[in-house]
C-alpha cells in the first residue's frame, strides 16, 4: 500500500518484528516531521535525488546535517530526533530495525563458485 504525505510518499515493502523496509518518493522541498524512534535505527538509502538529513545529537548541543546522494546512506541511531529534506526530490528506501543483526549467523553447506557456460 502506498500512503500519501504532504512531502510524497511511502510504501512499505516488508514489516515483521524486527524489520521494516518502505520505499519513499520525495518531492523537492518536502520535509517530513522531527521526530525520533525509541527502539529502532533508521538507515535512510537514497536512489535518487538528494536528501539532507538532520540529526539533533543527545551526547552534545549540535544538530549533524548530512547530504546524501544518490548511492549515499547514513543510520540514525534510537533516540536521535532527526529530520529529512529533500533538496532534490527522489526515491529513497528507509530500512528500520531493533536488534543487531549478527552478520555471521550463516551456516554454510556448501560453498559458491564460478563455473563458465560450455561453448
Amino acid at each position: 500500500m502506498i500512503a500519501g504525505k504532504i512531502w510524497g510518499t511511502t510504501e512499505v515493502l516488508l514489516k515483521n518484528e524486527v524489520l521494516e523496509i518502505h520505499r519513499i518518493n520525495t518531492k523537492t522541498g518536502g520535509y517530513c516531521s522531527k521526530h525520533h524512534h525509541e527502539h529502532k535505527y533508521n538507515l535512510f538509502y537514497v536512489i535518487s535525488g538528494v536528501m539532507e538529513i538532520s540529526v539533533w545529537k543527545k551526547d552534545y548541543d549540535l544538530i549533524d546535517v548530512t547530504i546524501l546522494d544518490e548511492g549515499d546512506s547514513m543510520i540514525v541511531k534510537p533516540g536521535e530526533q532527526h529530520r529529512f529534506y529533500a533538496r532534490v526530490g527522489g526515491e529513497a528506501m528507509e530500512v528500520y530495525w531493533n536488534k543487531t543483526v549478527d552478520s555471521n549467523d550463516i551456516v554454510r553447506e556448501s560453498h559458491g563458485g564460478f563455473k563458465p557456460p560450455r561453448t
